[in-house]
């Protein structure tokens, strides 16, 4: 046989051998998913990873107003030669989770998310310059029709993000209260949510203290997002040092059993 022929088969077995191994990639990944193509998250070697998470102690804002953490030392160093912390903590306190189970009698508990909806593309909606303005303005459905219109199809699965830039107030009063000390702090529309349901977005992310925005009478967020079997996270940091598209979120959601949520630490590759 002659050598280009010898060459030529080579080359025919090895993209054979080569179609092979895709094929056997993309069955494995439907396995995974539960049969669900999923949509391609960031690039595959990312430049940086994003801290999504504020560090936080008992003195980082809470809902109630109440520290969401207690540390007690349970073993000290100087007597024992190591150390531990006995933590009180609150499940929806720091950058945290908020599972189905949170507003509802029996949605799924933080344990029970699925693992790949906990690693997803990543939108974000800025709202920034509206929120100077209103401390409590929310994203609306025309702000997701924007948002398309600008960047394209929101991918199933995805985490959206707002974007207000309220994480930078999160050591001031400002970061949960107006003058008067009412709640003021921008979220979602029931208007969105609903959209974003309609387009299988697996979970909403706010920079702020809730998915509801500060002065909402009925948490119609909360009592409609999370009961459709969605998550959301709140208090994220950092949002703007990502792109509104294109990053990847990866959501390291606690898996105490039975759990309506808790402290998480999130990142963004890009």
């Amino acid at each position: 046989m002659c050598n280009h022929c010898v060459m030529e088969n080579v080359k025919q077995s090895m993209l054979s051998r080569r179609s092979l191994f895709k094929g056997m990639a993309i069955a494995g990944a439907a396995v995974a998913t539960g049969g669900i193509a999923r949509p391609v998250l960031a690039q595959q070697s990312p430049n940086k990873v994003i801290d999504l998470t504020h560090a936080y102690d008992g003195s980082f804002p809470t809902f109630d107003g109440k520290p969401g953490i207690e540390y007690e030392w349970a073993v000290e160093f100087s007597k024992s030669g190591y150390q531990l912390h006995k933590l009180t903590i609150f499940e929806h306190t720091g950058t945290h989770i908020d599972a189905p189970l949170h507003f509802s009698a029996d949605g799924k508990s933080v344990d029970e998310i699925e693992p790949e909806k906990l690693v997803a593309p990543l939108a974000i909606i800025d709202i920034t310059d509206r929120a100077k303005e209103d401390a409590n303005t929310m994203v609306e459905a025309a702000d997701v029709e924007a948002w398309i219109s600008a960047n394209g199809e929101i991918p199933a699965g995805s985490v959206v993000a707002l974007r207000s830039g309220w994480a930078k107030k999160v050591t001031e009063p400002a970061f949960r209260n107006d003058g008067e000390g009412k709640f003021a702090f921008p979220g979602f529309g029931k208007s969105a949510t609903d959209l974003l349901a309609t387009l299988d977005v697996a979970a909403i992310g706010v920079d702020t203290l809730s998915l509801d925005p500060g002065n909402s009478a009925d948490f119609a967020v909360h009592t409609s997002w999370l009961p459709g079997g969605r998550y959301g996270i709140e208090c994220l940091n950092n949002l703007e040092e990502l792109p509104v598209k294109g990053a990847t979120i990866i959501v390291g959601a606690p898996k105490h059993k039975g759990g309506t949520g808790g402290p998480a630490r999130v990142l963004a590759l890009v």
